[in-house]
């Protein structure tokens, strides 16, 4: 599976070096799953193809009228019989079209409303696929090429289902009908006008060959674009404190001059179809127009056919105009498709747990039974069991990593032979240099990525057997780096328990001791939060990373650097509010202060990925180790 992953990482790595996608493994599989989303019901598919139908049997049979109306205005007869069977024609003619127009409005919003269905699925499915895929997809994907596919992707897939499909399909239609009209019209009239087809086709296939290679490349330079515009937003506030906004400028103007030379490759050829069709189908019309007229006056061909051939010559460029430039819509399309069927397809995160969380109170004799109320007051692990189905397991928070190998790539290990035992309400801290696997740790115990060897090992169950939504149910997490929702500040809070009530949150808040900051903003807990909490300072909004922690009330808290962005005034007074929020618990706390640590019951000093050291403050103060050094000023964490 690795050696799977890195061929298909390095074969898109060559693809969008060389700016263009890799061709689909089967493009009828592809279309065919496309057509998917928009067929569930057949009879709209049925209704839409009938429109076609009657649409271009109308416009075709509305021009053939041309034929009787001319050679009877041209025969012999009474001006008033002229008159009359003139007036007949035209009101068929004028049925003929209506018809055409009643079928082309119910086609377009039929298709309309299912395109755009179809699109609502598509994006629904990516986003739930999204969803579902392990952090390891995100570490090799920029965010802007999967926003890309939700944007640009999903909407030329839309454009092609809604407009490109039925355009093509209605061209061929065209295109069949007025070849057979023409045929049964005058055989040897359409001989000139199929040397004429056979020029303009091949001029297709050369120039809109080439065309569709620069539109691949054209999609590739898009997608980086949008991906450093999106990083450059995200990451706006670094670029000015670097002051590296002319750099920015000129990586951003290098992509987007990328960008254009394909758009304008691809355009150009695209464009360049037209005319030189055109011209060919002009010279075609101008044989057509001295043959039509030889045959005429000396074969007595009748002047109504010959009116209508022509015009049919005329018609018979739009339909391939058509074909060539839908085709190249919907190659486009593909191509999107194929982008977005590639993370749908992606295994998603693996989660083989068979024991889940459960709510649970003891009966009159201690023991413990499934919970099927509402506000539960204790939880445990529903394990199978053979011999009576399954056993409860209480819910205590013991955590124990023995003997953990782990590597974010598979040659080189973060971490090497890791043992760490946590009991049941201890706090233990995880100290070491940057890089030293101290959050690393947090993310296996969170199962965010799967161990290479070893075991750990939650209330003495191996955590691969516990479901991941029930394993993370359980725990409580201030990550490193704060992100808040667009949202109220109550929203935000009440993100670590859905279910939470108002006075849940509030007493959350003030655990935290966030609730006297919130007070103070305009509109209390109710103040709208934008920006990821761009109107909020960087250690208010760690703030509520912890109130939203709180409010969860998990038996194992991990708290990854949540004092960083904290002032020590700040500090010292939310110091008393963690406690309480430790309280009880088992937490892992990874602070680079090592005053926050200091009343850990067990300190872990990590350094290249292995325990060095293991001890409480005083005890690692005796050894006058690394912890010593570190804790002295003598040796700094860098």
């Amino acid at each position: 599976m690795a050696e799977k992953n890195k061929k298909q990482l390095l074969d898109e790595k060559k693809s969008l070096e060389k700016g263009k996608f890799q061709k689909p493994k089967d493009a009828k599989k592809t279309i065919k799953r496309l057509l998917g989303y928009m067929t569930h019901k057949k009879w709209p598919i049925i209704l839409v193809l009938a429109c076609l139908l009657l649409s271009t049997l109308s416009s075709l049979a509305g021009t053939y009228m041309m034929r009787p109306m001319i050679n009877t205005l041209a025969g012999s007869g009474s001006a008033a019989e002229k008159l009359q069977s003139l007036a007949v024609s035209l009101l068929i003619l004028l049925g003929i079209f209506l018809v055409g127009v009643i079928c082309n409005y119910i086609q377009s919003a039929t298709m309309a409303v299912l395109a755009q269905r179809a699109a609502n699925k598509l994006r629904s499915d990516l986003f739930d696929s999204l969803e579902n895929l392990p952090l390891s997809y995100f570490d090799r994907h920029t965010h802007g090429e999967l926003m890309s596919r939700f944007t640009n992707d999903a909407d030329n897939v839309a454009f092609a289902m809604e407009q490109s499909m039925i355009n093509l399909i209605s061209s061929v239609l065209s295109f069949v009908g007025i070849v057979a009209v023409m045929i049964y019209t005058s055989p040897i009239l359409f001989i000139v006008t199929a040397l004429v087809l056979f020029g303009s086709l091949s001029v297709f296939k050369v120039v809109g060959g080439r065309s569709r290679n620069y539109y691949r490349k054209q999609q590739a330079a898009l997608g980086r674009v949008n991906g450093e515009i999106q990083e450059v937003i995200e990451g706006l506030k670094v670029v000015k404190a670097f002051g590296h906004e002319e750099i920015s400028k000129e990586k951003f103007d290098k992509l987007n001059c990328e960008y254009r030379d394909a758009a304008t490759d691809a355009n150009f050829f695209a464009g360049a179809i037209m005319p030189i069709s055109a011209n060919i189908l002009n010279i075609g019309y101008a044989l057509t127009a001295i043959l039509g007229g030889f045959l005429a006056l000396v074969m007595g061909f009748d002047i109504g056919g010959y009116a209508a051939y022509l015009t049919y010559s005329r018609q018979i460029g739009g339909p391939v105009n058509q074909v060539s430039q839908q085709i190249t819509a919907i190659f486009s399309a593909l191509a999107g498709a194929e982008r977005i069927f590639d993370v749908m397809d992606t295994p998603p995160e693996i989660d083989e747990g068979d024991v889940e969380l459960i709510p649970v109170w003891e009966d009159e004799s201690g023991e413990l039974c499934e919970y099927h109320g509402s506000h539960p007051k204790a939880w445990a692990w529903k394990c199978p069991d053979d011999e009576c189905g399954f056993k409860l397991v209480p819910l205590k928070g013991d955590v124990v990593l023995k003997d953990v190998d782990f590597g974010y790539v598979e040659d080189k290990k973060v971490l090497k032979h890791v043992n760490v035992y946590a009991k049941p309400g201890q706090k233990i801290a995880l100290v070491g240099s940057t890089g030293a696997g101290k959050t690393t740790i947090t993310n296996l115990i969170n199962r965010f990525y799967e161990i290479n060897s070893g075991l750990i090992t939650y209330d003495g169950i191996d955590i691969r057997r516990i479901k991941k939504d029930s394993l993370r149910q359980s725990l409580g997490a201030v990550l490193q780096d704060t992100h808040l929702f667009t949202g109220t500040v109550m929203e935000n809070i009440r993100y670590g328990k859905l279910d939470a009530s108002d006075e849940e949150c509030i007493a959350a808040a003030k655990a935290a001791n966030a609730h006297s900051f919130i007070r103070r903003l305009p509109d209390g807990y109710n103040t709208m939060v934008t920006g990821d909490g761009a109107n909020l300072s960087q250690g208010q909004r760690q703030l509520l990373a912890i109130a939203r922690a709180a409010v969860k009330d998990p038996p194992v808290m991990v708290l990854d650097e949540a004092t960083s962005s904290i002032d020590t005034r700040t500090e010292q007074h939310i110091q008393r509010g963690m406690d309480m929020l430790m309280e009880g618990r088992t937490v892992f706390v990874i602070a680079h202060r090592l005053s926050t640590v200091r009343n850990s019951d067990c300190i872990v000093v990590i350094e290249g990925g292995q325990i060095q050291e293991k001890g409480s403050h005083d005890e690692l103060l005796e050894e006058k180790g690394r912890y010593y050094m570190l804790y002295t000023g003598q040796h700094v964490l860098d």
